[in-house]
């Protein structure tokens, strides 16, 4: 196992095979931010009246104007109010004209929307306005959690089960209840929904990167994460167009529902594969390689001590690569550091793995949290939501292809410290700045591309500190903490009831100083033991 980095050398660090199953396993990361549409695209406070149809029953010919005039108290301003009602009563008109009306109370039977910038939202849907607001931030928060307990539930069942099974599962679930969130008919049922698509959605990113990884060599292993993010801008910008045709959460629901179905098909199926050289049967007919579902991680195999499986999934990738397999390599295929019971306690034993896991995660969480608040904020910066979106996702777009070029010349450790400390500066600096609009929209999309881009890394650098045997544990738990920043996001950003501020302080505050402490695992072989993982300097 200490020579499997020789043996992908030999076989190809990057070829056929790796763009193929890199370009698989992240493209559907340009679907994934889709889901985040019916939480993004609310138009939180819209305008509106209460419902006060019970008026028509005194006079079916009321115009409009007279039933709002009769029927909603005004506020201290002249407007009519959005929160309240008069108390409904059994007159006829005359005496409801002549006596009026002074009793108030909150809306009765819903409200009316009108002037709004969508034609359904969840907002609108289920009527989360007036004393019902606070639920939009608990169905982001629901949502969050429902990623988080995806990377708690697939990061261990990828050790026991394999990378394979735990990137399959989750893009099943997506799928079902992408579906059937469109359909559900009150919050409930649509918070029950969105956390098995929040499971489903942690579970695909942290194990679709992992084991793209571990087939990628040394020198482009910073590619899987990477690549995921540059998916996930370009989704981004198609979710600015898609919202701005098609402005009705449920139809884009289902519309997200397509794709996935592809995904599935393909992901669950069958790859097959062109091998340029001939086979010695008759004729001389050109290979084809069938490789069913897709293919495990020869690491992890090997871990697990399944030496037959890895020989012959690593002879069909050299054949696909176009590379020869010398027989003498076979022989350096050893089992080692086979995966040890309580992984997570295996995890905290060691002083440096122990240091370097609670560093990484602090990192991975004050940035995930810095992103997220941003994100569920994009309606509030002052510009249109569509414009909005569609700068956040081009400026994603050519900072995460820089990226790739960056964590190969600057390293890892100067790369998340750079930008962690450069998105808490510039997002502390939207404090002086309020009011101004255009000024501080670039300051918050600068803030939320350095903050994801600082995501990125700690994505590549988890599983290049931490050996083969809890490498997926360690991106599992670190993934799991990182949600825990997203899940915190929407209450971070209700603390703006008490001070508009408060949350601005909340998210530029940095841990990047901190990944000082870090080794620097640029260029290196990924760790196959714990003796190997501590000694990176």
């Amino acid at each position: 196992m200490s020579d499997f980095g020789e043996i992908l050398r030999a076989i190809g660090e990057f070829g056929t095979f790796q763009k193929l199953i890199l370009f698989a396993l992240t493209l559907p990361n340009m679907i994934l931010c889709f889901h985040f549409a019916s939480v993004y695209f609310v138009q939180s406070d819209p305008e509106r009246h209460c419902n006060t149809d019970w008026i028509l029953r005194a006079d079916p010919d009321l115009s409009p104007g007279e039933q709002l005039n009769l029927t909603v108290p005004r506020e201290q301003d002249g407007s009519l109010s959005r929160c309240r009602m008069f108390v409904p009563v059994d007159w006829n008109i005359s005496e409801i004209r002549e006596r009026g009306l002074n009793e108030t109370t909150e809306c009765l039977s819903g409200w009316e929307y009108h002037s709004s910038l969508y034609t359904s939202t969840i907002v609108t849907d289920f009527d989360l306005v007036c004393s019902r607001a606070h639920l939009l931030q608990v169905a982001q928060t629901v949502f969050m959690a429902g990623i988080l307990t995806g990377c708690l539930l697939f990061g261990p069942f990828a050790e026991s089960f394999g990378r394979k099974r735990a990137t399959q599962i989750p893009v099943v679930v997506l799928l079902v209840f992408t579906a059937t969130t469109g359909l559900c008919h009150n919050v409930h049922l649509y918070y029950v929904f969105q956390f098995m698509v929040g499971i489903g959605y942690g579970g695909y990113r942290v194990n679709a990167v992992v084991l793209a990884t571990e087939w990628i060599g040394v020198s482009k292993r910073s590619w899987g994460a990477c690549v995921t993010q540059i998916f996930n801008a370009i989704g981004q910008c198609v979710l600015a167009g898609l919202i701005y045709m098609i402005r009705d959460w449920r139809l884009v629901q289902l519309i997200t529902a397509a794709p996935l179905s592809v995904v599935v098909i393909y992901i669950w199926w069958v790859f097959i594969l062109y091998d340029g050289s001939t086979c010695s049967c008759a004729g001389g007919l050109p290979r084809l390689w069938f490789i069913r579902f897709v293919p495990e991680s020869a690491r992890w195999l090997l871990n697990r001590g399944r030496k037959e499986e890895a020989k012959a999934l690593l002879l069909k990738v050299a054949a696909i690569n176009k590379r020869p397999f010398p027989e003498a390599l076979l022989t350096k295929i050893s089992v080692k550091d086979q995966v040890p019971e309580r992984r997570t306690r295996a995890l905290f034993l060691s002083p440096v793995l122990r240091r370097n896991f609670l560093i990484i995660t602090f990192a991975w969480l004050s940035g995930s949290a810095a992103y997220y608040c941003l994100s569920f904020n994009m309606g509030n910066f002052g510009l249109n939501i569509f414009l909005t979106q569609l700068i956040f996702g081009l400026t994603e777009l050519p900072v995460h292809i820089l990226a790739i070029w960056l964590l190969e010349v600057v390293g890892r450790k100067m790369s998340l410290m750079g930008t962690l400390m450069t998105a808490g500066f510039l997002c502390f600096m939207m404090l002086p700045l309020a009011g101004q609009s255009v000024v501080v929209t670039l300051l918050a999309t600068s803030g939320r591309f350095l903050t994801n881009w600082a995501c990125s890394v700690c994505n590549v650098y988890i599983q290049e500190l931490f050996p083969t045997s809890i490498r997926q544990t360690a991106s599992g738990l670190g993934a799991i903490v990182s949600r825990v920043g997203g899940s915190l996001s929407p209450l971070v950003n209700m603390m703006a009831l008490y001070h508009w501020s408060i949350p601005i302080v909340c998210y530029s505050s940095s841990s990047g100083a901190l990944c000082f402490l870090l080794p620097e695992t640029r260029r290196r072989e990924l760790p196959d033991s714990t003796e190997e993982a501590e000694g990176i300097r």
